[in-house]
């Protein structure tokens, strides 16, 4: 219980504030009207009633008017210098906010207290150069002795976090005299962040009192290191021990079920979210959409889109189309894609560079010239021309739409290039089959000092079999592995399979898959046998077939390539055996398509 001193000075206050609360509306929907009045009536000198003002202006956000109230105030006291530089720090005016913190300090008539100094570190870590700022306010306030609350240390350890001071955080930690779940959250991530994932998760362990801002703390974490089986495992404990879900579980758990392309773990989600009534959280139901067109179920994911429709404000309109247009698009459903888009003009949403590159994608993918020209100019009076992703997007579009060119041209006349950019270009080379301009290009960006990257690598080895170069190919491969630490996915070995065949190197393409141990993967088979095809070699056919066929026994590619090879070498029977094997096994072809 509280001593009686306390409740008595709570009751004086309490009854102070009800003293003056008459003279404000019951439900100030303007701040500026409730100004005048307070002008009228003279209470506008009272520091309380000047504070609450401020509070209100604050609030809606009217910046500049709360600023020229603030000059007015005769008598400021910390709530007013308080009110002020929290509500920038909130709004992202970090920079403002230390400049009033400053000033605060030049007075010297007011100190800050506990929830002021909170501010202003995280505004100290919320700038890319405020760690000289923040060592600054924390030896300020360890010299003047400020009776510090566990709020404050977590902001100091916040700040420390941030600034990837570990070692720093983890002794201020330990010092700490009182610690909440806030103070463990804080040090996990940072050792998560550090890319101490065991250290974090024993540390989650031994975390006396488990929040759910914890849970979500150390899966998000797990999740954003590719530790996807262990962040799934905690999800279903966190089920077992009838922890609740809140928003940002549930929007962790899709993004975990998107990332794990597991429809039915989604589908558990969705089912749980209703259950707690989260289906009207306008994040959430982001999230929902953005997992059912992950998992490429896109019938699902249309009929969440429609019943989000029209919810939250604007940005989240923006998103929640834009997330359905990236699934259109990321399935193959370009025609649906343009839809969509058109009926977000229609509706006159605001379209975002996100939407814009997604339709430039879908541009490319459909060679719609016209339309990626549309765009391009759109995007050039918006002043988005040099955003990384929408150049190399654009950059794809002009090459695959026939206008190699324009896709140079515009190459030349970015200001900033990236190895986005780069690669884009060389890709763009090796798709049309100039094997030799690619590798002049991928010489070019090593020169200038830009590290290539994955796809860097897949374009240039692209080039190579485009352009029958094995030893050039042979060379870049070795050089991503020893040289750059790039390791090889799917798709370099597909390509090195194809440049080996290309060239007629059958036997070499054998010991390749062998040395590597990559003859688990569909892909590298895939290639294998369409070079048995282009090179009529049947025996070796057969034997690709069958390594495809253990593997994906439902896909129609081992059956069609191995019966054009028996095709091709006038064994018209063994051709027919395939195809028949394939209606046996209800098997069907997929509907052939044009580029251009």
């Amino acid at each position: 219980m509280a001593p009686a001193k306390s409740l008595a000075t709570l009751y004086s206050k309490i009854k102070h504030r009800r003293s003056y609360s008459s003279s404000f509306p019951s439900a100030p929907s303007n701040p500026r009207s409730c100004h005048s009045s307070l002008i009228k009536s003279g209470t506008i000198h009272f520091p309380h009633v000047a504070n609450h003002l401020l509070k209100l202006y604050l609030n809606h956000p009217y910046f500049e008017h709360a600023r020229k109230l603030f000059d007015e105030i005769p008598e400021r006291d910390v709530r007013t210098w308080t009110l002020l530089i929290s509500a920038l720090s909130k709004s992202g005016h970090h920079r403002i906010a230390l400049d009033y913190f400053a000033a605060m300090q030049r007075e010297g008539a007011v100190a800050a207290n506990a929830f002021t100094l909170s501010s202003v570190l995280k505004c100290c870590a919320s700038l890319r150069h405020g760690l000289r700022a923040g060592k600054a306010v924390h030896g300020w306030i360890i010299t003047n002795g400020v009776d510090v609350d566990v709020a404050l240390d977590n902001a100091v350890l916040d700040f420390y976090a941030k600034f990837r001071l570990f070692r720093c955080a983890e002794r201020f930690f330990e010092s700490m005299d009182e610690r909440d779940s806030t103070s463990w959250n804080i040090v996990m991530a940072a050792k998560m962040s550090e890319g101490k994932a065991g250290e974090a998760l024993d540390f989650f362990r031994r975390l006396p009192d488990k929040s759910v801002a914890s849970w979500n703390t150390i899966v998000d974490g797990l999740l954003q290191r590719g530790l996807k089986g262990e962040a799934l495992e905690l999800v279903y404990q966190m089920v077992e021990l009838r922890y609740p879900f809140n928003g940002v579980t549930f929007s962790i758990s899709l993004a975990l079920a998107s990332s794990l392309k597991n429809s039915e773990m989604g589908r558990q989600v969705h089912g749980r979210l209703v259950r707690a009534g989260m289906d009207q959280d306008s994040f959430v139901g982001i999230s929902l959409l953005d997992m059912y067109c992950k998992c490429r179920e896109m019938h699902k994911a249309s009929v969440v889109f429609r019943l989000e429709r029209g919810r939250g404000d604007s940005t989240a309109q923006t998103v929640r189309w834009s997330t359905m247009i990236a699934g259109c698009v990321q399935n193959g459903m370009t025609e649906d894609a343009m839809c969509y888009f058109r009926s977000m003009i229609l509706e006159k949403l605001k379209i975002d560079l996100f939407t814009l590159t997604t339709i430039l994608t879908a541009s490319a993918d459909r060679a719609l010239l016209e339309l990626g020209q549309q765009i391009h100019a759109h995007t050039l009076k918006l002043g988005h021309g040099q955003d990384v992703y929408f150049c190399s997007s654009l950059i794809d579009m002009y090459a695959k739409c026939g206008k190699l060119g324009s896709s140079w041209s515009y190459f030349r006349e970015t200001k900033t290039r990236n190895v986005v950019l780069w690669s884009a270009m060389i890709s763009s080379y090796a798709t049309h089959g100039l094997g030799s301009e690619a590798i002049q290009l991928f010489e070019l960006m090593q020169k200038e000092g830009i590290k290539p990257n994955e796809v860097s690598f897949l374009g240039v080895l692209t080039a190579c079999s485009h352009a029958g170069l094995v030893d050039d190919g042979c060379r870049y491969f070795n050089t991503m592995r020893d040289a750059y630490g790039v390791r090889p996915g799917v798709e370099h070995f597909a390509c090195m399979i194809d440049l080996l065949g290309r060239a007629g190197h059958l036997k070499e393409m054998k010991d390749f898959i062998c040395e590597n141990k990559i003859g688990h993967l569909k892909e590298v088979w895939k290639a294998y046998l369409s070079c048995c095809w282009l090179h009529k070699n049947v025996e070796m056919a057969n034997w690709a077939s069958e390594k495809l066929l253990e593997l994906d026994p439902s896909q129609p590619d081992p059956y069609l390539l191995s019966s054009n090879t028996y095709s091709a070498n006038d064994a018209w029977e063994e051709a027919a055996k395939v195809r028949g094997l394939m209606l046996e096994k209800e098997v069907r072809k997929l509907p052939g398509q044009s580029w251009i």
